[in-house]
């Protein structure tokens, strides 16, 4: 039988030449069409996308259905697992009643396969081989992110990055951050920054609280070392495959700043460490940003900047990105753009703030035979819009599609076979155990105790009246106690405070203080 002429002629915009990714069959006038296959071309991939949908419309399972395909073609995959489903795409698939009816509608060949895949976890909360990051690296815009600080505090906090790197200091983790930022406002480091704009001792210390308050919620976990090296996400299995790493989330789901902002992270550094390669056959690397809006919630213009620059850049290194959201409102103008390839499930449209994000996004697709705004809402769950770029870069028509069902298990693996994958990794003993190596931060804490018992021995040595003058009364014959202030303050304060900090910064920096150079994100490049 014969399509009817407008499906003939959307299925025609999807009949590619080359590789391409089946994500399902047309919808047309309430029937599905299995004839007419709705496809994306492999070498597009690198040309970016978005995945959006309400809640519970079935983005995970298209998230699980592309990544499957990439790897069957050699393409390695990221994949953020934030509720914790997306650890089967391990396991062969389980059929039953409902898959066996999506395959026979959609033209399926169903066969249940698993796929190679490492797990991942930051700092090691929940199963995963830890993931962890140096502050040196993560840079100044990623943490201010994080941190949640102003424009003007991420400013400050940018000149602390450039004295550490000037001065080769390397910030492995959040103590030593925090010595840098309390030497630079003591009296001793306070000329340091004069000549490009000092840091106030206000700003300094909104800083050091926002720091402290982050560590008491158990986040200094995610910085120090070992440092993952994001090379480890381009990996194909033995048999050709792509490796399939999946960031295992549901640990710190309560802390969306924090994990968001890790994902740029690894994505900034890819960017500064991968070469240009133009356009190739296939992309090295597919990368899915879930809970994208979470990234653009109160971020700075440089932020923000960093981010679109970032996108239309990668492409060119041969790493796709898709952005997973609710809405293609969550995402600014100047990203939405660059994203080629769409994935629309369905929208509620239940209030007046529900019906303009429906509108606003029927505004963004091209137009089409379709009455989007309707169709748009009546989406049944694994049901999407799709548009996609075509072979030659065009944009394909409109087409509503029926989903393939992934062929790996929908939903977890179980809790032991997980732990079970992640210690027979290869990776596991490169990143399971936490390295706390010296750095600026504990020299100057063992100098800062050394300094303190030379100058208490002679103290004890003086004769009585002579202590007395030194006293806080100033009177003659009293033994002075510190004030308050004197003995709230920490170690690290104490030894930033003493001109020794500033001899080791000036000694450090002229061997390697040339060697740090950062990225658009101020991501730290990395050193091999």
């Amino acid at each position: 039988m014969s399509l009817p002429p407008s499906a003939a002629g959307i299925a025609a915009g999807y009949a590619f030449t080359g590789p391409a990714l089946d994500l399902g069959a047309l919808l047309w006038d309430g029937s599905c069409l299995p004839r007419a296959q709705v496809r994306i071309p492999l070498p597009v991939l690198n040309r970016h996308g978005l995945v959006a949908g309400a809640t519970g419309t079935g983005k995970t399972k298209t998230l699980q259905l592309i990544a499957e395909q990439l790897s069957a073609h050699g393409v390695p995959v990221f994949l953020a697992d934030v509720k914790g489903d997306l650890s089967g795409i391990s396991a062969p698939g389980v059929s039953n009643a409902k898959v066996a009816s999506r395959s026979a509608e959609v033209g399926q060949q169903w066969a249940g396969t698993g796929f190679p895949a490492e797990f991942y976890a930051l700092g090691g909360l929940g199963h995963g081989i830890p993931l962890r990051a140096t502050i040196t690296s993560f840079g100044p815009l990623l943490l201010s992110k994080v941190l949640q600080l102003n424009q003007t505090q991420e400013q400050s906090l940018g000149l602390v990055f450039h004295y550490a790197d000037r001065k080769g200091l390397e910030l492995v983790d959040l103590k030593d951050l925090r010595s840098v930022v309390a030497f630079l406002t003591s009296d001793e480091g306070r000329s340091e920054l004069k000549g490009i704009g000092g840091l106030s001792t206000a700003t300094a210390g909104v800083i050091l609280r926002s720091l402290t308050a982050f560590e008491a919620q158990g986040m200094s976990d995610f910085f120090g070392e070992p440092e993952f090296d994001t090379a480890a996400l381009l990996r194909t299995a033995d048999d050709g495959r792509g490796i399939v790493s999946v960031l295992e989330l549901p640990a710190v789901q309560d802390k969306p700043q924090l994990f968001s902002t890790f994902l740029m992270w690894l994505l900034a550094d890819l960017f500064h460490d991968l070469p240009e390669v133009g356009d190739t056959d296939r992309p090295k690397l597919v990368f899915f940003l879930d809970e994208a809006h979470l990234l653009f919630d109160d971020a700075s213009e440089a932020f923000l900047d960093a981010i679109t620059r970032t996108v239309r850049l990668i492409r060119s290194k041969g790493v796709g990105v898709f952005f997973v959201t609710q809405t293609p409102k969550d995402v600014p103008g100047d990203v939405l753009a660059q994203l080629g390839n769409r994935v629309q499930h369905a929208l509620r449209a239940f209030t007046p703030d529900d019906q303009k994000a429906l509108e606003a996004t029927v505004r963004t697709f091209p137009d089409s035979a379709y009455d989007l705004e309707e169709l748009l809402t009546g989406l049944g769950t694994g049901e999407a819009v799709v548009t996609v770029l075509s072979e030659n870069g065009a944009p394909t028509p409109v087409a509503a599609t029926r989903l393939r069902a992934p062929e790996s298990l929908m939903g977890p693996v179980d809790g032991a076979a997980l732990d079970r994958a992640v210690r027979e990794s290869a990776l596991y003993g490169r990143y399971a155990q936490a390295v706390d190596r010296e750095t600026a931060y504990e020299k100057l804490a063992a100098r800062a105790t050394e300094d303190v018992v030379t100058a208490e021995r002679p103290a004890a040595r003086e004769e009585p009246g002579k202590a007395g003058k030194a006293g806080k009364s100033g009177e003659p014959g009293k033994a002075g106690k510190p004030g308050k202030a004197e003995e709230d303050r920490s170690v690290v304060e104490q030894v930033v405070g003493s001109g020794m900090f500033k001899s080791l910064a000036r000694s450090v920096g002229t061997q390697i203080g040339r060697e740090i150079t950062r990225s658009l994100f101020g991501t730290a490049r990395r050193r091999r």
